[in-house]
C-alpha cells in the first residue's frame, strides 16, 4: 500500500497529463471519423477535449514545479555569488507561493459562486463546477510541490540553489577535493 502511494505521489501529474492527452486524441479522432466517414457531428468531443486540455495544462504546470522545469533564467542566477543566488531563488519562489495562495483563494470564491449558481455545460450536460475544480487542485498541487522541493533541498544539506536538480548546480571539483577522492 505504501509503495503504491509513493508511486502515485511521484507520478500523479504524469498520470493525469497522459490520461488527458489520450482523451484529447480520442475525442478529436472520433470527431474526424464521425464527420468524414459517417457525415455526422459529435457535439461532445469539443467540450471533452477542451476540459481535458485545461486539466493537462494545470497538471503539467504542477509537474514542472515538481521537476523544477518552470521558466527561470538559471544561467543568470548561477552566475551570481552563492548566497545571493540562493536568496534570489528563495524570494522568487516566495512570491510564487503567495501567488498560488492568492489564486487558491480566488478560485475558492469562484467555485463558491459556481456552486451557488450552477451552470450546465451545453454538450455534456454536467455542472461546470466539477471541471473547474482544476483551479484549486492545480494551484494547490503547485504549492505543495514547491514546498516539497524545498523540503528535499533542506534534507539534502541545503547545498546549491534551492530546489534545483543536483546536476544543474554541481560545480567542478576543486583541486583539494579531487585529491581526497582518488
Amino acid at each position: 500500500m505504501m509503495r503504491a502511494l509513493k508511486w502515485l505521489e511521484r507520478h500523479l501529474e504524469e498520470l493525469i497529463c497522459c490520461t488527458c492527452l489520450v482523451v484529447i486524441a480520442i475525442s478529436v479522432f472520433s470527431q474526424v471519423v464521425a464527420r468524414y466517414v459517417f457525415e455526422i457531428a459529435l457535439h461532445w468531443t469539443e467540450e471533452v477535449a477542451a476540459v481535458s486540455m485545461v486539466w493537462a495544462v494545470y497538471m503539467g504546470a504542477s509537474l514542472c514545479v515538481r521537476e523544477r522545469f518552470h521558466i527561470r533564467i538559471i544561467i543568470a542566477v548561477q552566475s551570481l555569488p552563492g548566497r545571493f543566488g540562493k536568496y534570489t531563488i528563495f524570494i522568487a519562489d516566495m512570491f510564487w507561493a503567495f501567488f498560488c495562495m492568492f489564486m487558491i483563494k480566488v478560485s475558492w470564491d469562484y467555485l463558491g459562486v459556481m456552486w451557488k449558481f450552477p451552470t450546465i455545460s451545453p454538450s455534456l450536460g454536467i455542472n461546470q463546477f466539477y471541471p473547474q475544480t482544476i483551479l484549486i487542485i492545480g494551484y494547490s498541487l503547485m504549492l505543495i510541490r514547491l514546498f516539497q522541493s524545498y523540503l528535499h533541498w533542506y534534507r539534502n544539506g541545503s547545498q546549491g540553489l534551492p530546489g534545483m536538480l543536483e546536476e544543474q548546480w554541481e560545480t567542478t571539483p576543486t583541486p583539494a577535493s579531487s585529491e581526497q577522492n582518488p
